[in-house]
């Protein structure tokens, strides 16, 4: 377990003040398999999986990779079990961990221990180990909406029928719950993809601690392509509450962002940095700020890291987190880091998409 990265199989605070005991007397019926890693709790409760022909080139990879801290594993299983499952996707959960890390060129090393208090002095990252949050994230991965409806609200007195995302103050951590009952996340493709989308998110959030909301386009633009280096063949979008996100099954986005660069409508840098909601959120902006973040990290990896760094931890004069400028420090910041103003970024960007993308 230890060379694993595994430190608990249960027995462990999980939820709203509850604990691993309690959320399985709660969902009686789901049989969940717990998982504490290194920086995640896990709880999986899906059945086995039956290899396709299509997905087996990928999850033998996983799985070698697993079978070498796991010796049990068998990477050519045909059926993987549940428990299999369970371990996979924690290893999944620590893979979107080690990539947002590099996205964000930070080490674990550059974040305070549990319980830390700031000195006011020394540069602002959090007060605690896991990218400044006390606590290790949750994920809870649950077979079909009514388990997830059952679940939210019990813990949270949630009525959702989606996937839901939620910060815990008194634990100081953000969870992410995920229903596995939609035609999409029944593909382990899918739920493989729509993992990574929810979870980079969550890390986004809780860099520097969870104190506020940075803008939507670097959040969904971030959470798109994190998803879409895992599948382009299924996406997520991010709806408010109650409402139906702007959604499409087309797999290529590059030609789709050429298209409306092409015609003039592709959105600009100024215009998706106005969305206050995810209801703002038009299938073209949801084009736009994936290309905007891919354009970013494939272009200027360390100016994009330094800018994140930037719009997170801002303090104000009294010491504590305060996001009143935000707006204007991420147009002073996105001069100084990029060297660019807005009107110059979009015209470089869509330069750079057309020499860059293709339209097939």
């Amino acid at each position: 377990m230890e060379k694993a990265g595994i430190v608990s199989h249960g027995g462990f605070e999980f939820g709203d003040e509850a604990s691993t005991e309690k959320v399985d007397a709660v969902l009686a019926s789901a049989d969940i398999r717990w998982i504490e890693s290194r920086h995640f709790q896990l709880g999986f409760a899906l059945g086995p999986h039956k290899v396709k022909p299509e997905e087996k080139d990928k999850l033998r990879a996983e799985l070698t990779r697993l079978a070498e801290v796991l010796p049990g594993v068998d990477p050519k299983a045909k059926v993987l079990d549940p428990w299999l499952r369970a371990h996979l996707y924690a290893q999944r959960c620590e893979d979107v961990w080690k990539r947002w890390l590099e996205i964000f060129q930070v080490q674990e090393s550059d974040f305070p221990p549990q319980g830390y208090v700031w000195d006011q002095k020394s540069k602002y990252m959090g007060i605690g180990p896991y990218l400044g949050q006390n606590h290790k994230f949750e994920v809870m991965i649950l077979p079909s909406e009514a388990a997830l409806q059952q679940y939210l609200q019990d813990q949270f007195g949630l009525t959702t029928k989606k996937t839901q995302r939620w910060n815990q103050p008194p634990k100081d951590t953000l969870s992410v719950t995920i229903g596995a009952g939609t035609e999409q996340l029944r593909e382990d493709e899918g739920l493989h993809g729509h993992l990574y989308f929810n979870l980079a998110i969550n890390l986004l959030d809780g860099y520097k601690h969870y104190n506020y909301d940075t803008p939507i386009w670097i959040r969904e633009g971030l959470a798109h392509f994190m998803e879409r280096e895992i599948t382009k063949r299924y996406n997520t979008f991010n709806s408010s509450e109650g409402g139906t996100a702007e959604v499409t099954r087309k797999t290529n986005w590059e030609a789709e962002v050429k298209k409306l660069a092409a015609s003039g409508k592709l959105p600009r840098l100024a215009e998706v940095l106005s969305m206050r909601e995810y209801a703002d959120l038009t299938l073209p902006r949801h084009y736009a700020v994936w290309s905007m973040t891919d354009f970013l990290i494939r272009t200027k990896p360390a100016e994009y890291a330094r800018f994140n760094d930037a719009l997170h931890g801002i303090m104000g004069a009294d010491g504590y987190p305060d996001s009143t400028n935000l707006l204007e420090v991420h147009r002073e910041k996105f001069r100084e880091i990029f060297g660019l103003s807005y009107a110059d970024f979009d015209r470089v960007w869509m330069e750079w998409i057309a020499a860059n993308y293709s339209s097939t």
